[in-house]
Order: C-alpha cells, then structure tokens, then sequence
C-alpha cells in the first residue's frame, strides 16, 4: 500500500500477477445491482453468490438477473422486500445512489456495519482532471477503477482505491472475415453522442462499411443520413449472436472519444479481428502495437479500415495478433483471481 500526495491510500491489483489469493477462498455473499452488463456477466462466474434485487416493474434498482445473457445460479434475484432478512458479506456498488439504497434496504450502512466497495466504470466527466469522485470522501468504501488511467484523472479524495482491469468470458477465436464490412459496438449512441464518437461513424462508413450493434442503434444511419449498404443496424441482439455476426465482419472500429478499455472490443479481440481504435483512454494499453492501429487520427484509423478490407490474408494476421494478447491480459481467470485477492483483503 502507497500513499499518495492527497492522502489516498493506493492498492494496485495487477493484471500481470499470476499468482492466486492468499489463505483459503471464502465464497462471499455481495448485494449488487445488474448496471453493467458485460462487467456484471464477467463478475456473476466468479463464484460469489451474487444477490441482485428484485423489484416487481424489473427498473433500474431491481432488474434481477439479466434476460440477454446467460448467468450461473450463484446469480440470485432477491426481491427487495426480503434483503433486510438476507445475509450479506458485502455491497458493490455501482451508482452514486447505491450506497444510500443498499442502506435503507438492508437497515445497515455500508463501509460501517458491513464492507463496501464502489467499482467506477468510467472515466470522469466534466472539469478532468478536477472532477471529484461521488465517494471521494468516503474513507471506509473501497473505489475500484477499471484502468490505472481512470484512477489517475478521478479526484478520489479520501477513499483507499485500488484498480481491477476488467475481464470477458473467452467467445473463441472465430474471424471469418468473408464480409467486406468492419463491425463496431455501441451502447445507446444516440444520447452518447460525441463521448461514444457516434458523429464520427459517417466519415468512417464512408472508407468501411459498419455493421453497428448495441442497444439504441436503430435511428443512427438516419440521423447520420447514412443508406443501408454504408450502415446496417442489429439492435439489442443476444450476446452470442452479436459474436457470430462479429466474426463475419473483417475488422473492427472503436470510434469512442472518452471511455475505458470496451469490452466489446476485447472480445472482438479474442474473436480474432484486427482492430482499428481512437487512441484516447487507455486504448494504447489495451490494444498490442502488433494487434491493430491505435491512432488520434481519423484519416489514418480509416486508412487502416481500407487496408483491412482490401487485405484479408493481411486483416487475419493482425487479428491473430490480438487473439492471442487479449485472453492473457482480459481473461476471467486473471479477473477473478484479481478480484478475490481485493474482496479477501476488504472483507479480512
């Protein structure tokens, strides 16, 4: 444990390490809400019984387990009425309000009565590098960063924090790359905008061809005044099915401006596409030199795009490239690993 200049006490899980937690696992109760959900998928098949509130109109606070992926049974919808009657080891939270709710549900306070950590997905907003974390001063609640870049630009105040990078389920080394067309992921586009690069897939579509998936995606081609053969559109599709389309595709873009490592794209990684990223975050961490292009430019990421598509023989040796980084740095193994090291030393 360090100490830096602000009095933030720092604890680094490495994605290097390979070494497993120390003493015997302890299989943890953990209160948590389905947010995020590639993350969430990941985090479920670790073991833990994970205990997700249940409400009966399924919103924010209480969607249970997720209709789109397929999660182990230690994924356990607990309908909201029955949480202050129901063990629990630990809160993870995701949201600023989760603390306060996980309070009221459960009649303890997390951080005093119980252990508690808060995982940020996301880079800070608004006045970076000034922008101050929701639980900066929350000395008792550990703030898990996704990246070394996130925990750098967050003002995290008081709070110990430590950083887990993230990891996906392996889909398989798939590339087929028949199809002339480079394929991307984006979550809710339209409202995302500029953060997601959405403005930027019309200049892109224009070198390659974009398959877009996500949810949200059905409007982009005609707020970008994009025809179908420039854009085509698969809105909120099975996990699996996203993989086998992917796989079809010749490349992939990831055109966001301000994001953490996507998971999609390392899973796009793992299916064996070269990649062609926008080089702000940490893009230049997560993509090998040899896997892709990581660049702040947008002529030289669209030039890359046309290489691939004019280039297949070319477009699978990059992408074998990143198949075989990717399960190394991103794979569940070291994730789990990783974060039972953390819950074991926050819940000692």
């Amino acid at each position: 444990m360090t100490q830096t200049g602000d009095r933030r006490p720092v604890r680094t899980v490495l994605a290097e390490r390979r070494d497993p937690p120390p003493g015997p696992r302890r299989t943890l109760r953990i209160l948590m809400w389905h947010v995020h959900g590639p993350w969430t998928a990941s985090f479920v098949r670790g073991g833990h019984v994970c205990l997700l509130p249940l409400t009966p109109d399924r919103g924010p606070d209480g969607r249970g387990r997720a209709a789109a992926w397929t999660w182990p049974d230690n994924a356990v919808e607990v309908p909201v009425e029955r949480l202050r009657d129901t063990d629990v080891d630990l809160v993870l939270a995701q949201r600023p309000h989760e603390l306060d709710l996980a309070e009221r549900l459960l009649g303890r306070r997390p951080g005093r009565d119980l252990p508690a950590v808060y995982v940020e997905h996301d880079p800070p907003g608004g006045d970076v590098p000034h922008t101050r974390h929701p639980v900066a001063d929350r000395a008792d609640v550990t703030l898990v960063h996704a990246t070394h870049v996130n925990a750098l630009l967050w003002d995290n105040g008081r709070a110990p924090v430590a950083v887990v990078e993230p990891g996906v389920a392996d889909p398989g080394h798939r590339f087929a790359g028949y199809r002339a067309r480079a394929g991307t992921v984006v979550a809710d586009p339209l409202h995302r905008w500029r953060a997601a690069g959405t403005d930027l897939l019309a200049h892109i579509a224009r070198s390659a061809p974009l398959d877009l998936f996500g949810t949200g995606v059905t409007g982009v081609p005609a707020r970008l005044g994009l025809p179908p053969h420039r854009m085509r559109v698969y809105e909120d599709l099975p996990r699996r099915a996203v993989h086998d389309r992917l796989a079809h595709c010749r490349a992939y873009v990831h055109p966001a401006r301000w994001t953490s490592p996507d998971l999609p794209l390392v899973e796009a990684m793992m299916l064996g596409l070269p990649v062609a990223v926008l080089g702000t975050a940490a893009a230049h961490e997560t993509v090998p030199p040899e896997a892709g292009v990581v660049t702040a430019r947008t002529d030289r990421l669209c030039a890359a795009l046309r290489d691939y598509l004019a280039d297949p023989a070319h477009a699978r040796e990059v992408g074998a490239a990143g198949r075989a980084a990717a399960p190394r740095r991103y794979g569940l193994a070291r994730f789990h690993a990783d974060w039972d090291r953390l819950l074991q030393e926050v819940t000692r």
